[in-house]
């Protein structure tokens, strides 16, 4: 089963503070979303409202088409994955994923029959007579993933489900996690603060900043063409150089960023990846080396531009082009991959 969310006007007070402020969005059947943002933004408190573990002040919510306002968690078809994992010490594994089924009633040999298949989805065939102290951290997320799944949700909510994690076993499960959301079909509402953790497994982002929806969409577009500077800072690193139109092209102080339909005399910020600054002959032009930082797939530099030495850049430079500080080079922008947005945009 899967089930589409409608999320409208959602408003959520704490005293005088606002956690979520006219939050709208639409979450379609069997996508993989994720909630994205720095801490305090309010992710999660939308997550807890979708989940039923915290009501609106104000605005609407639907699953399936039903009204989930004022329903408790328990009779919403939602399950939620939280990021401690919360599984029973002193219950087997199987147990522990048989617990939703337990609680409905479900007789013993089919809510075994169940969690078994669970834990085969999940890679832990075998398992089902171990104890959570017996795991790995990887393997006691597998299990809460499975006790989630084994009640058929519609809607499946993870709350920092991978934050506990080493770098290694956070990639692998990110490409696991992915891997049976196709395979089960449910909708996913993933909540987190890692960027690289969001691109590689959301269909769809949702950025949040302070109660509010910045930006959403696919993660290239939202990387690649941000809506505002925000996003931009946020999702990944991004150089800001100021610009105004003259003459169709665009003049900043590293020198002309090239041709642009904007209009004449407006003034803009140029949103440039360090990925697209490299070698070359162009603008910025000569620069000077103030720091580099070997990261095995490239060379990561920051400079100060001889036209502003004061614009500091940063760049990704091939592994084996040596960059010291006090060196100094030739870059260009690649202007292709530029996003523009208007000056002050917050």
């Amino acid at each position: 089963m899967t089930a589409r969310i409608d999320i409208a006007g959602i408003t959520r007070r704490y005293g005088d503070a606002l956690a979520l402020s006219g939050v709208s969005l639409t979450i379609e059947a069997g996508e993989y979303c994720v909630l994205l943002g720095p801490s305090g933004c309010g992710k999660t408190t939308l997550l807890n409202i979708i989940g039923g573990f915290a009501d609106p002040t104000g605005g609407r919510l639907t699953i399936g088409g039903r009204d989930m306002v004022g329903v408790p968690a328990a009779k919403r078809p939602t399950t939620t994955v939280f990021q401690d994992y919360a599984l029973f010490p002193h219950m087997t594994l199987i147990d522990n994923v048989g617990f939703g089924l337990r609680m409905r009633g479900i007789g013993r040999a089919a809510r075994n029959a169940k969690a078994q298949e669970m834990l085969y989805l999940v890679g832990l065939k075998g398992a089902d007579r171990k104890k959570p102290s017996e795991l790995s951290g990887g393997q006691r997320q597998r299990v809460a993933l499975a006790r989630a799944l084994a009640v058929d949700p519609d809607v499946l909510l993870l709350d920092e489900p991978l934050g506990a994690l080493d770098l290694n076993l956070r990639r692998s499960m990110q490409e696991e996690l992915k891997a049976i959301q196709r395979r089960v079909g449910a909708t996913f509402v993933h909540v987190t603060h890692d960027q690289e953790e969001a691109m590689a497994i959301a269909d769809r982002i949702v950025v949040m900043n302070a109660g509010k929806i910045e930006d959403q969409g696919p993660p290239e577009r939202v990387y690649r063409e941000p809506a505002t500077r925000f996003v931009a800072a946020f999702l990944g690193e991004t150089n800001f150089v100021p610009a105004t139109v003259r003459q169709g092209r665009l003049h900043s102080p590293l020198g002309d960023l090239g041709l642009t339909t904007a209009p004449e005399e407006t003034a803009l910020t140029v949103c440039v990846r360090p990925e697209h600054v490299g070698p070359g002959r162009g603008a910025p032009g000569r620069v000077k080396v103030i720091e580099t930082v070997f990261q095995g797939v490239h060379r990561r530099v920051r400079v100060a531009p001889e036209a502003a030495p004061d614009l500091h850049l940063q760049a990704l430079l091939p592994v084996g082009m040596d960059a010291a500080p006090g060196d100094t080079l030739d870059l260009r922008i690649d202007t292709s991959h530029v996003t523009l947005l208007p000056a002050g945009t917050a």
